[in-house]
C-alpha cells in the first residue's frame, strides 16, 4: 500500500523539487504536475508529486497521518486531531443519503 505525504516545494530544479515536509528534504520528480513554484504543496507518492494540494488540505492530510501512527502505538485520544468529528455522531455525505433512499424505495 502507497500512502501519499504532503510536502512543500522549496527549490525547484528542472523536472524535479526539493520539498519538506516536517524538516525532512527530499529530491521529488515533478513531471506530473508540472514545475511549481517555492511555496506549493504537493502530495507525493513514492518520491514523486502526483497532484497538487493546499496548505490546508496538506494539514488536513498531515493530522490523519499523525493519527494513523498515534493510533498504531495504542493511542486512544484522536478526538485533538479531528476536532470536526469529536461529540458527534457521523452522518453520511448528502449524495449517500440519496443513493440509499433510492435503493430503499
Amino acid at each position: 500500500m502507497c500512502i501519499g505525504v504532503p510536502m512543500c516545494v522549496v527549490e525547484c530544479l528542472p523536472g524535479r523539487s526539493v520539498c519538506e515536509r516536517q524538516g525532512e528534504r527530499r529530491l521529488i520528480d515533478m513531471a506530473l504536475v508540472g514545475e511549481q513554484p517555492v511555496g506549493t504543496w504537493v502530495l507525493v507518492f513514492l518520491d514523486t508529486a502526483r497532484e497538487l494540494v493546499t496548505g490546508e488540505q496538506a494539514r488536513l492530510i498531515d493530522d490523519a497521518l499523525t493519527a494513523l501512527q498515534f493510533a498504531m502505538e495504542g493511542g486512544t485520544d484522536l478526538d485533538r486531531l479531528f476536532p470536526d468529528l469529536a461529540g458527534r455522531e457521523p452522518e453520511l455525505p448528502a449524495y449517500l443519503k440519496q443513493h440509499l433512499a433510492k435503493q430503499a424505495g
